[in-house]
């Protein structure tokens, strides 16, 4: 690790280096000494990240690009995890630089075991390494930060090795409710708003859709929903999602978790949520309503077919609405919104200041953990997470004269359309003085490591920031009273309110059940459960998807009981009573912090 004396203090390295030009707006100050260990003007350092969250491969391009280059003078090498990926680099001594974990179960904690991880308070000088390089998580995710060395501590380690993702400084609230149950309103509309009750008028309805609208933009059929096997894990994803945005229950080890009760469901039990959404999947598939490319099509796929009018429904907001009501959908009275069955009970997630499970960290063997810990505190703090969102301040988005957030005209466009080429566009950075000239689109453009630091359903804490808004765009009063469509106007209508988050809350407090924020950490495996885990998972997903496709009742059950018969043979009660486990421990801990019982 560099070890050089630290000989400029932190006001004069910012007048030396983003002071000179009086104009530059005064947004973010890097950590003391930065610069003197790592020029602006030295040869750009290559990071590299492995990322058990990314869905891209290779060197980060685009404005976000452009932007780490301009603060840290570095660019990232983004290394996805692919089959094999975590054995070999385990083997190899060497995780990388930034090391991101999609959980802090098994892997992260055989990494911390193993001493893969950088140990964040190290002595420097007279400090430690994190309060010099990353002052604003020192300072601010004391909750977070002392969460993840419990997590250490289990496996014997007692430092801080890194945070988890979406923190809030303050508990007791929730985030925005990513099951919205979108559906075509326009087309509800046309069928002059039928009642929803539970999933059997919730089939009935798309049926009807489909009769009205057999095909998308394209020419091509519709169907009701299109989903993908990208996602999938312990059970089928879009099944077992399905359970949480109906019933309220999490998703936990193999089965389902009633987070106000502490109630578990395996997954293969007689009667179990997820049997029941996998049921109600076959029976889409029946009734030509489920998308035959389902289980071999990518998220990006179904994406398109969505924007192309091709599906009627999704559970989640950003396969349904934040993906389809384009203005040109919506000039052409076309709109996705939400339309929850009066049965339902969607799961919605509370905010608090230990962090999740997605753990920002990094790699032992790094020839810059100042660098690192310098990058990771920038994306901590508001700006960054504004970034990590929006775009570049100043660029994409600010604040107005009375402390509100606001789009500029470019960043408007961006987030109206995420595929927005900003090739050509320039950019003088407002900390440098430098100017860059852009290109891509604004999607491929954000950060690909594909994780976050503060929760978007936080109100901002940035002193600029004065109206109480969060850093969800639906809560800016200036996104809020934007010109609308008649289309958007005939939802407020019929719901009474602006927003799906205001109509989600107006259903009322038993109409959803909030997954209390818990410093919970998945349980370390035996090795023998590992293997019998990965049999039994295996199974459970690809019979699963046998279910989903069975053409009656009788395949259905077959398959069913196929499953069954499989899983048993390779430890499925093993399996089970794991899981119940961490139930029991998940459930303690949510009594201890929230006094329930």
């Amino acid at each position: 690790m560099k070890k050089l004396t630290r000989v400029l203090a932190l006001t004069l390295v910012c007048a030396l280096l983003l002071g000179a030009t009086p104009a530059l707006a005064d947004w973010y100050k890097a950590p003391a000494d930065l610069y003197e260990l790592f020029p602006l003007d030295e040869p750009t350092v290559t990071l590299t990240c492995y990322s058990q969250l990314a869905n891209y491969s290779g060197i980060q391009t685009g404005w976000s690009a452009t932007l780490l280059k301009d603060l840290f003078n570095v660019e990232i090498n983004i290394v996805p995890d692919q089959d094999g990926t975590y054995e070999t680099r385990m083997a190899s001594g060497n995780l990388g630089d930034l090391v991101v974990w999609g959980s802090n179960g098994d892997d992260y904690k055989k990494a911390v075991a193993a001493g893969m991880l950088f140990d964040w308070e190290e002595d420097w000088g007279d400090g430690k390494l994190m309060d010099i390089y990353a002052p604003y998580l020192a300072q601010n995710y004391t909750a977070a930060l002392e969460t993840n060395r419990t997590i250490n501590s289990s496996v014997g380690v007692d430092k801080v090795l890194g945070f988890g993702h979406s923190v809030a400084f303050t508990t007791g609230a929730h985030q925005s409710f990513m099951y919205s149950w979108d559906i075509r309103w326009d087309l509800y509309k046309q069928l002059g708003y039928p009642d929803i009750t539970d999933l059997d008028s919730l089939l009935a309805v798309f049926k009807q859709m489909k009769e009205i609208c057999p095909k998308d933009d394209a020419g091509n059929e519709t169907y009701a929903v299109s989903v993908w096997p990208d996602w999938d894990g312990t059970m089928v994803m879009y099944v077992k999602a399905l359970a949480s945005a109906y019933y309220g229950y999490d998703e936990l080890a193999m089965g389902h978790y009633n987070p106000q009760t502490g109630d578990y469901y395996p997954a293969l039990d007689d009667g179990s949520p997820y049997l029941e959404m996998l049921q109600f999947f076959n029976r889409l598939y029946r009734e030509n309503l489920l998308d035959p490319n389902s289980m071999t099509q990518t998220y990006d796929n179904a994406n398109e077919k969505l924007k192309n009018s091709g599906t009627f429904w999704s559970i989640f907001n950003y396969a349904g609405s934040q993906a389809y009501n384009t203005d040109a959908h919506m000039a052409a009275g076309k709109y996705m919104y939400s339309r929850v069955p009066d049965a339902a009970t969607p799961i919605v997630y509370g905010l608090g200041d230990s962090g999740g499970n997605r753990i920002w960290s990094i790699g032992a063997k790094t020839e810059y953990p100042e660098l690192c810990l310098a990058i990771l505190d920038w994306l901590a703090t508001p700006e960054g997470t504004m970034a990590i969102n929006y775009g570049p301040r100043g660029l994409m988005w600010d604040y107005d004269a009375e402390g509100g957030m606001y789009f500029t005209e470019l960043g408007a466009a961006c987030n109206k359309d995420t595929k927005y080429d900003l090739s050509g566009v320039e950019w003088v950075s407002p900390y440098t003085g430098k100017s860059y000239t852009l290109s891509g689109n604004f999607n491929d453009g954000k950060i690909q490591i594909n994780n976050t630091t503060l929760n978007v359903d936080f109100v901002n804490p940035d002193p600029e920031s004065k109206k109480g808004e969060t850093f969800n765009k639906d809560s800016w009063e200036s996104y809020v009273t934007a010109v609308t469509y008649p289309i958007q106007e005939d939802w407020r209508e019929w719901s009474g309110y602006t927003l799906a988050d205001q109509y989600m809350e107006a259903r009322g407090t038993d109409s959803y059940l909030v997954a209390p924020d818990v410093p919970y950490a998945e349980s370390q495996k035996s090795t023998e459960l590992e293997v019998k885990w990965s049999q039994v998972t295996t199974t459970i997903t690809t019979y699963s998807w046998r279910c989903i496709f069975a053409k009656s009742d009788g395949e259905f059950n077959f398959h069913l009981n196929e499953m069954r018969k499989l899983c048993n043979q390779y430890g499925y009660a093993d399996c089970v009573e794991w899981s119940k486990g961490e139930a029991a421990i998940k459930w303690a801990l949510t009594c201890d912090m929230y006094d329930m019982e």
